[in-house]
């Protein structure tokens, strides 16, 4: 097929490069021309605007950091919207704000019969790279069988979760449970250091039993080792969590260790380790426990 990505960032890279892998004719564009270069190499055709892709794409995808930015993606200057047209699906990997996926869906519908799937990921780079995504789907049911095809390409665990919208809805409970397991496993790794256990020890251990999670597994060796090269950005999580906040103020439920959580990431934002991986979270909760100082004034 013809299909478009818009987006070529830590996670559409690699997932562009799947579908060139997989025999597709790929139409790529990214506000940041020279990111697009590695793609270019292997066979990706590089387009000048999102209007420009649109127009020689069956189907193009989307992932871009926030809200706004996809509004600008669809409907600003040669956007999506200049080139939509019957028969076009976009497919949303980014993730958004529930509501406004509803209303940029709608519009597309009603003013271009063109489908809409909000399809967000999870599994972070590594998974954008080895095809083993997690993608939870939003739509019409026949645009998601359409485009499963597609979608197997970039994930291995695929899932309708319900109509437009219900995608983002998913991921915003996806990135809860990130930034709590997060948050757990700085927490844990932090105190078997200060009560003299062997840290990696520790996690290979628990990574095995109940306490064990897809960020101690994955992240934990990483804070062991120092390491906080973004597989995934703080300032992306946090914005993330953002969203949760508001959909959970929206439907009046109360998320108090989402709250926290929150609160743990900005102050990692304000340590200036907002371009950092998640697993920098690890840093705030060693200064947490770092011996006290006299403050003069």
């Amino acid at each position: 097929m013809k299909i478009g990505y818009i987006g070529i960032g830590i996670m559409g890279r690699p997932m562009a490069h799947n579908l060139l892998k997989a025999g597709h004719e790929v139409f790529i564009y990214n506000r940041t021309a020279e990111k697009c270069a590695p793609l270019e190499q292997i066979g990706a055709i590089v387009e000048a605007s999102a209007a420009a892709v649109t127009c020689r794409s069956e189907v193009v995808f989307m992932n871009v950091p926030d809200t706004g930015d996809v509004e600008q993606v669809i409907y600003g200057p040669k956007g999506i919207y200049e080139e939509a047209r019957e028969g076009l699906v976009v497919i949303d990997n980014s993730t958004i704000s529930p509501a406004a996926t509803r209303e940029f869906a709608k519009r597309l519908k009603r003013e271009k019969q063109t489908e809409y799937l909000d399809a967000p990921v999870s599994g972070g780079d590594v998974g954008a790279k080895q095809g083993t995504l997690a993608i939870m789907a939003g739509g019409e049911k026949e645009v998601f069988e359409q485009c499963l095809p597609l979608l197997e390409v970039l994930g291995s665990k695929i899932m309708h979760v319900g109509p437009v919208g219900a995608g983002q809805t998913c991921k915003a409970c996806n990135q809860l449970f990130c930034a709590l397991h997060m948050l757990a496993c700085s927490e844990g790794i932090e105190l078997a250091r200060k009560a003299g256990l062997d840290p990696k020890i520790m996690a290979e251990v628990v990574s095995s039993g109940a306490g064990g999670s897809w960020a101690l597994q994955n992240l934990g060796p990483k804070i062991l080792q120092q390491d906080f090269a973004p597989g995934f950005m703080i300032d992306l999580l946090s914005k993330d969590l953002r969203l949760v906040m508001e959909l959970a103020q929206q439907f009046k439920t109360s998320l108090p260790g989402t709250a926290l959580a929150q609160q743990l990431f900005t102050s990692a934002q304000a340590h200036g380790f907002g371009r950092e991986g998640t697993q920098a979270l690890a840093k705030i909760i060693q200064t947490l426990n770092q011996p006290s100082r006299q403050i003069s004034i």
